[in-house]
């Protein structure tokens, strides 16, 4: 078995703390506590954690049975992103959700933490680095999306509700930008 290679560990942390973008995210992580009325930071993580190292795994294989192809993969996911970041823009709620539960799994854990350009990041990280080296990016990147969810409620003190606003809307624009990208770039438009 290869040696851990903390050069390695350094680059996929440093790629996938980019494409999860926690920061980036705490207004919807907040939009969505607000809506659903908790969030459970330590099921979010865990679930986004067996998602990631799962599809590092098996996601090439398990698309190709199903029939789908990176691509698709990927414009699914900016769909979704689509209509979070509309959510945030406009303030209009698309996702009805009746159990408060759900929230932590659907739309946190998937799509937003492990979501599609994670996942195809993940597939493509794999040519090029040593699994154990991915494997120790992903778990120091979950650790530090569990931080940020445990203390969203901190973080929207020290914003305050118009630093709150302001990050929503901006946050929402910077979304619907990556939804764009992801989409175009896997349909050739």
């Amino acid at each position: 078995m290869e040696n851990f290679n903390y050069k390695q560990i350094l680059s996929v942390t440093m790629i996938l703390f980019a494409i999860i973008d926690i920061l980036g995210s705490i207004p919807v992580v907040i939009s969505l506590r607000n809506k659903v009325g908790h969030i459970q930071s330590e099921k979010a993580s865990i679930v986004a954690l067996l998602i990631m190292i799962l599809f590092l795994f098996i996601g090439d294989e398990m698309l190709k049975i199903i029939g789908l192809d990176v691509s698709s993969f990927a414009i699914a996911g900016s769909v979704v992103i689509f209509i979070i970041a509309m959510e945030m823009i406009l303030g209009i709620n698309f996702f009805r959700e009746d159990v408060p539960e759900s929230a932590s799994i659907v739309p946190l854990a998937f799509p937003l933490i492990a979501g599609s350009g994670t996942l195809t990041t993940l597939l493509s990280l794999k040519s090029e680095y040593a699994t154990q080296n991915i494997i120790v990016g992903i778990i120091l990147n979950i650790c530090f999306v569990y931080i940020v969810l445990k203390n969203t409620i901190y973080l929207e003190k020290l914003l305050g509700k118009t630093g709150l606003n302001i990050m929503r809307k901006a946050f929402g624009i910077i979304l619907l930008a990556i939804a764009i990208k992801l989409f175009r770039n896997n349909t050739g438009l």
